[in-house]
C-alpha cells in the first residue's frame, strides 16, 4: 500500500507505538518496552552503537543507570514526521527526562525510525543526543 492514506495510517501507527513505548518506560514495564520495539533494535548515542538482537534483550536497569540522577519519568516534547511510507516512518523527536521532585534532567533531540514487520509496528532504531 502506498499513497496519502497509507502514509496517514503509518503515521497513526508510529505515533501509537511511541505512546506505547513512553507509557511502558514510565511504568517501568520492561516487557512493554520490548513490545514497543522491533528487533534487531539499534541505538546510536554517546558515540556508541548498541544493538539488541531479540525481544527481551533490552533491560530497563541499563536505561535507569544512564537516565540521570533521580529519573522518574520521560515525556515527549516534540514529535515531527520526517518521512512516512506504508511500512516505515522517520520522526524527529525531542523528549525530556524528569526527576520525582518535578525538576528537569534534560531535553534530548533524536531521530527515531518506526517500522512494520510482519504486521507489527515497533521502534527499530534511535539516534539520540541522550546519555
Amino acid at each position: 500500500m502506498s499513497g496519502p492514506a497509507a502514509d496517514s495510517e503509518a503515521i497513526d501507527a508510529a505515533m501509537a507505538t511511541l505512546d506505547a513505548f513512553m507509557a511502558a518506560l514510565n511504568a517501568r514495564d520492561e516487557a512493554g518496552v520490548n513490545r514497543a520495539f522491533n528487533f534487531p533494535h539499534v541505538r546510536l548515542a554517546s558515540g556508541t552503537v548498541t544493538v539488541w538482537e531479540r525481544a527481551g534483550d533490552y533491560r530497563l536497569d541499563a536505561f535507569v543507570a544512564r537516565a540521570g540522577d533521580g529519573w522518574r519519568e520521560s515525556r515527549w516534547d516534540e514529535r515531527r514526521v520526517i518521512h512516512a511510507f506504508a511500512d516505515k516512518v522517520h520522526l524527529a523527536v525531542q523528549f525530556s527526562r524528569w526527576r520525582g521532585d518535578g525538576t528537569l534532567i534534560g531535553r534530548y533531540p533524536s531521530v527515531w525510525v518506526v517500522t512494520r514487520q510482519a504486521g507489527k509496528w515497533g521502534v527499530q532504531a534511535r539516534s539520540s543526543f541522550a546519555a
